[in-house]
């Protein structure tokens, strides 16, 4: 295999004098990338010039505070609300998401806060909900029964029985089983939208054991959350919204905590880092 060089992260959103760049041995294109995104709705300007990259086996936290562009950014990226300005890059080319169907076929897959799970369904229905498998126009229980096993086998999430209701399992099981359906339709991006919200300390992680499995089976990992310690314990990258605008790109391993709260709630956005940012981009030109 030929040695591909680490993608470069910078730093920002803190003063000059911490701004380092540090190494992440990711591949060099992106399988996502959002290049100067901005979404409005009506007067109101939810997204600002933003860029994010997702790289194949890299998860990247994307936190800020609430009303910070969080939720309306996944949306553009799962095709909900089209992108008024920038692009979108999918494996180095730009794309166009208009609609969920896009996004679905170009290879995201995202799962909500809600789960959107059918409590009267079993596991394997819930599974294929939408994508049943037919033998001679009937539905191919055996099948699908042998694949939901298979995965979630692979994925070593421990549900008591594939043929159990959905309503039934904990919290924990029912969001494994909705990463799981995610999936089905062997996705190169998976969007996960506060996983671990509302879990108790076992079923938090069983979902983080999970996030790590879809690391190693090669996907790129947006994560969405608020827990900082869940955002240590599993992400490679941390990207800070604020406002509806980028406010830093960390590296998880080589980053305080205090350094990721100050780029959420804006302590590092002052008259002092902009100065010292204006100087380093005049000296650059």
């Amino acid at each position: 295999m030929p040695h591909v060089p680490p993608r470069l992260i910078t730093k920002r959103g803190i003063p000059a004098g911490q701004a380092a760049k540090e190494m992440v041995h990711v591949s060099a294109t992106p399988v996502l990338a959002l290049r100067g995104v901005s979404k409005r709705f009506g007067a109101v300007q939810a997204l600002t010039d933003v860029d994010l990259e997702v790289h194949a086996g890299e998860v990247v936290a994307l936190v800020g505070d609430n009303g910070a562009g969080k939720s309306t950014l996944v949306k553009t990226i799962a095709g909900v609300h089209p992108i008024d300005e920038g692009v979108i890059e999918w494996e180095g080319n730009p794309v166009s998401i208009n609609k969920p169907h896009d996004a679905q076929g170009l290879g995201v897959a995202t799962v909500y806060q809600d789960l959107a799970l059918c409590d009267n369904l079993d596991v394997v229905g819930n599974l294929f909900l939408g994508r049943e498998l037919l033998h001679r126009g009937v539905i191919d229980e055996v099948t699908m029964e042998k694949q939901a096993r298979e995965l979630l086998s692979t994925l070593s999430i421990r549900i008591p029985s594939v043929r159990i209701p959905i309503a039934s399992l904990s919290g924990g099981q029912r969001q494994v089983v909705a990463i799981a359906r995610s999936l089905i339709g062997d996705p190169k991006v998976v969007i996960l939208d506060e996983p671990t919200a509302a879990l108790g300390v076992e079923q938090t992680a069983q979902v983080l054991d999970l996030v790590e499995r879809l690391r190693e089976r090669d996907l790129g990992v947006i994560l969405i959350s608020h827990n900082m310690a869940d955002v240590k314990a599993v992400a490679d990258t941390v990207a800070v919204l604020r406002l509806g605008k980028n406010n830093g790109f960390f590296p998880v391993k080589s980053t305080s905590h205090e350094e990721i709260i100050a780029a959420i709630t804006g302590a590092t956005d002052n008259a002092v880092t902009r100065r010292a940012e204006r100087r380093t981009t005049e000296a650059a030109k």
